[in-house]
């Protein structure tokens, strides 16, 4: 295990990931380690700009435009931000090639062939350490679906899709267990950081 490690937090819309994501953020820099933290789509200035493009209430793309917009997101990030620092710090991020494969492939239902050639051509040599797979009930996703001010064209899939990349989610976890943590985002909040924040630091020691 690197000791800067690739940690990833993956779940669906409501799932806790990025509450997750700040605490660890937090103890990091009380340890004073460093790191860098990025989304996806989204993370560097470029992805950022085409990440306002994907989750835009207007667009109407097909889903293999939506496809290869994330795979451009995730070609700058590549580019100008996680090569240049794996290995070298640590590097969080929420979401990442696991949610490419639970959403366009389980609910969209892309080809996974064309899905894990593009990842693949995109990563090279780059691994992930750990990821911490946040999932949650229909009850509770409801609730913080709607407690939510600014909904994007992601946060207004059905409650069935959800259900459907979830379970995508947890087959992706379940072939590889040693490298996933599956996190009940139904458990309080403190027991869930203090479960998180014990595995970091093992990740990191």
């Amino acid at each position: 295990m690197s000791k800067k490690p690739i940690i990833v937090f993956e779940g669906i819309e409501g799932s806790g990931k990025s509450l997750h994501i700040k605490n660890v953020v937090n103890f990091l820099k009380k340890k004073n380690i460093k790191f860098i933290k990025i989304r996806e789509p989204g993370g560097s200035k470029s992805s950022e700009r085409i990440r306002k493009l994907i989750l835009n209430n207007s667009s109407k793309f097909n889903r293999e435009t939506d496809l290869l917009l994330y795979m451009a997101s995730r070609s700058e990030n590549m580019e100008k931000v996680i090569r240049k620092n794996y290995k070298k710090k640590i590097i969080l991020i929420d979401r990442f090639i696991d949610s490419t494969i639970a959403y366009q492939h389980y609910g969209m239902g892309i080809n996974i062939n064309l899905i894990n050639f593009l990842n693949k051509f995109l990563l090279k040599n780059i691994k992930i350490n750990f990821t911490f797979l946040n999932l949650v009930n229909e009850k509770n996703l409801r609730i913080r679906l709607t407690k939510r001010k600014n909904l994007n064209r992601y946060d207004k899939f059905s409650i069935k899709l959800y259900k459907t990349i979830q379970n995508g989610f947890i087959k992706i976890a379940n072939r590889e267990k040693n490298k996933y943590l599956k996190i009940n985002s139904n458990l309080s909040i403190n027991e869930n950081k203090l479960i998180i924040l014990d595995k970091v630091n093992k990740l990191i020691k």
